[in-house]
């Protein structure tokens, strides 16, 4: 098989997908372009009226994080067919599907968070439950991510040699957090139209790659933790029109135009994958079920997507119409970047075996090679550019993330409607407290490294999907609308995920009985595994006990 035949059959899949399903979906539940959105009826931090693209951009930089990339690239020791066949498959059936109904019932419901609007369907202990089990998988995403972050922008080798390309990238990524609020202060007061906007943002942005490839930033990864986790509490607690939401649609000509240059590269050099389609159904002590479709993750579905269409996009979304393009088609362009990870690392691959090194560095160099090969650029820039876009994948997801930990975090604290809340409900609910707290205790996290925490982030991270898509069921049930639709993928996830969950916490006992066992890091991981298998089954006692109680009247 060669990269470019398989790339082209997942683009057709994947767009059909979008123009025939996502459009029967939207039919389906109905929707009305002359509505009210509540981005248009509220205006406070939170709420912020966007265009099409603007939103599109939010949507998809936030979710298109390090998973797209990192887990087709590990799902790879199984061979490129089951890993190509979950990203289409569970793209268009399963994590687009998810995250179009979240941005939907959200809209329908004045805006509301997936916790809220569980709440409002299912009751308040369902609610409480999935908002602690919001904030705990928040914990890992941004630990794990931030990792991510830091590593990209370390610096130094270990023997303390510059590394260039990651430096650029680092003082590009912060050029990047001022020019974002100079352009969302632009668009607040000048309120430009659409043309005028895309001009000015593609000229910032090549003005801000050459800034800091022109002056890198050089230091080690334990400062860039620190300056990362800075960052996200700014992101946290500012206006979304000021950083995160310029932020988002600055970054997205890199995302895209990384995507873009991949795809034209496999398009041209057309390689050879050196992978079997097929390895087998275990290999290196790790089986295919449920390891394939954990590792995966975001490529195909992701419940941390529901988070961001619930949390922020719904807020932003100015028109019912947009919400097809913004929930599900970020989705599909999201699972092409996974197909483009997969892709470049069998290319890589030699006899058989994958070549050594992080995802990440493979994926950047290949995609490097592809821009000096194809555009001329030269090698130096290619690295520096593509460092940088790699970097954006897991900081703009970060960031939204921390944002929406913050939140839940807050909601989990706030009394019912009329009830007056009590010292600790005040500490809790407080911005800069909620924050506070959440960053905390993620960068406690975040200190056992990515690696560690990867495993356990994609059975949560996948568990979440499927506690949100069978709240969504009840919420299509309650309100007439067909869910038919959301039953197989909501079933088939959470038997993945429990088991998955299962073996991440035997891993860890495994490590008390060999005496490798270190609380700051296995402890931490065992009491967050341990609450999510709880609150997961008690969330889904409380949705399905909803569900089964509607379909009996």
């Amino acid at each position: 098989m060669n990269g470019l035949t398989l790339m082209a059959c997942s683009i057709i899949a994947l767009f059909l997908g979008y123009r025939w399903y996502a459009k029967w979906l939207e039919h389906t539940w109905g929707i009305d372009p002359k509505a009210k959105t509540p981005a248009e009826l509220h205006h406070d931090g939170d709420y912020a009226p966007a265009s099409k693209w603007t939103v599109f951009a939010h949507q998809f930089t936030s979710i298109t994080g390090a998973g797209p990339v990192t887990g087709p690239i590990i799902a790879a020791m199984f061979g490129w067919l089951p890993a190509t066949l979950w990203m289409i498959i569970g793209a268009i059936f399963f994590g687009a599907v998810q995250d179009f109904v979240s941005l939907y019932a959200s809209v329908k419901n004045g805006g509301k968070s997936m916790g809220m609007m569980i709440e409002q369907y299912v009751g308040r202990t369902g609610r409480q439950l999935f908002l602690l089990f919001c904030w705990l998988f928040t914990l890992l995403v941004i630990s794990a991510f931030c990792d991510i972050v830091a590593n990209t922008f370390n610096g130094f080798t270990a023997d303390g040699a510059q590394i260039m390309p990651n430096a650029a990238a680092a003082s590009i990524s912060m050029i990047y957090m001022v020019g974002a609020v100079a352009f969302g202060l632009y668009l607040k007061y000048r309120k430009p139209n659409g043309v005028e906007q895309l001009i000015v943002g593609i000229i910032l942005m090549v003005v801000m790659l050459w800034a800091g490839i022109s002056a890198p930033i050089y230091a080690d990864a334990v400062t860039w933790r620190y300056v990362v986790f800075a960052y996200l509490f700014a992101a946290a607690v500012v206006p979304m029109w000021l950083l995160k939401q310029p932020r988002d649609y600055l970054s997205m000509f890199l995302l895209i135009g990384m995507i873009l240059g991949g795809v034209i590269g496999v398009f041209v050099k057309n390689p050879t994958l050196n992978m079997p389609a097929f390895v087998g159904f275990e290999v290196k002590g790790m089986d295919l079920f449920p390891m394939l479709f954990v590792t995966i993750a975001c490529g195909a579905v992701s419940g941390f997507h529901s988070l961001v269409s619930s949390g922020t996009s719904s807020k932003m979304v100015s028109n019912e119409s947009h919400m097809r393009l913004v929930g599900y088609g970020s989705m599909c362009v999201e699972s092409v970047l996974g197909i483009l990870a997969l892709i470049i690392v069998c290319a890589a691959a030699s006899n058989g075996a994958l070549p050594s090194g992080t995802p990440f560095q493979l994926f950047s160099n290949s995609i490097a090679s592809f821009l000096t090969d194809i555009f001329g650029l030269p090698t130096n820039v290619s690295a520096c550019i593509i460092t940088m876009c790699v970097s954006a994948l897991a900081l703009t997801s970060v960031d939204a993330v921390a944002r929406i930990g913050r939140m839940s975090l807050q909601e989990l604290f706030t009394p019912p409607e009329g009830v007056e809340k009590t010292a600790v409900q005040k500490l809790f609910t407080n911005t800069v407290f909620a924050t506070t707290l959440t960053l905390v205790l993620s960068y406690l996290l975040c200190l056992a490294g990515y690696m560690s925490i990867w495993p356990l982030f994609g059975s949560a991270n996948q568990l979440l999907s499927a506690l949100v898509l069978t709240g969504m069921a009840v919420f299509l049930k309650a309100t007439g609308r067909k869910g038919w639709m959301l039953y197989v993928p909501m079933t088939i996830m959470f038997c993945v995920t429990m088991t998955a969950l299962g073996m991440s916490i035997w891993r860890i006992f495994s490590h008390m009985a060999d005496g490798t066992f270190v609380f700051m890091i296995d402890g931490l991981q065992l009491i967050i595994a341990l609450a999510l298998v709880a609150l997961a089954l008690l969330v889904a006692y409380h949705c399905v006990g909803k569900l089964t109680e509607k379909e009996a009247r």
